[in-house]
């Protein structure tokens, strides 16, 4: 696959087949952008499992930290990294071990996160990769909301989007009309 551009396509197809995700290198910090995407998802209806050896056994948005992958007793559909790209091999090395047992789909790797190794790895081992993304950025991209914030969304419309049930939760699924 080619990492440097995905379809909407297959990142919608991703954010609507995940309802569960490990946020490996998620902080308690609220200034840090894995606080807000954390908070965001789980605003959403997703469920993060927040991966944090220092926090472990504290809450973070709610959430209960965990200290590795292993430690997450629940299914996983996505594992979303938020650390390095030279940590995300061993994060996504971890998740390849551990995807039968989580029943896991995908690797995500946020933005400015690349390790093409790793998603060659992951991919090899039937996972979707999604590298340099941000599922907060593109959930929001996706859904039309993100324009609502006046970040230009590269559609013009004078169309009002649709709205979900709440404030646009999950109508990335509905397919966009303009």
């Amino acid at each position: 696959m080619n990492h440097d551009r995905y379809e909407d396509t297959y990142i919608a197809d991703v954010l609507n087949e995940t309802r569960s995700i490990a946020m490996v290198g998620a902080s308690a910090n609220i200034n840090r952008p894995s606080y807000f995407a954390l908070k965001y998802l789980v605003g959403k209806g997703y469920n993060v499992h927040p991966i944090n050896p220092g926090l472990a056994g504290k809450k973070i948005a709610g959430q209960t930290v965990y200290a590795a992958l292993a430690d997450v007793p629940v299914p996983v559909d996505m594992v979303d990294i938020f650390r390095n790209s030279e940590a995300a091999l061993e994060v996504t090395r971890e998740a390849i071990r551990l995807k039968d047992r989580l029943g896991l789909k995908t690797v995500w790797m946020q933005l400015s996160v690349r390790n093409d190794e790793a998603a060659a790895e992951a991919e090899a081992a039937g996972l979707r990769v999604v590298m340099n993304r941000c599922p907060k950025i593109e959930y929001g991209r996706l859904s039309g909301e993100i324009g609502w914030i006046g970040v230009n969304a590269g559609v013009m419309s004078s169309r009002r989007p649709l709205l979900g049930s709440g404030v646009q939760n999950q109508v990335i699924a509905k397919t966009r009309r303009y």
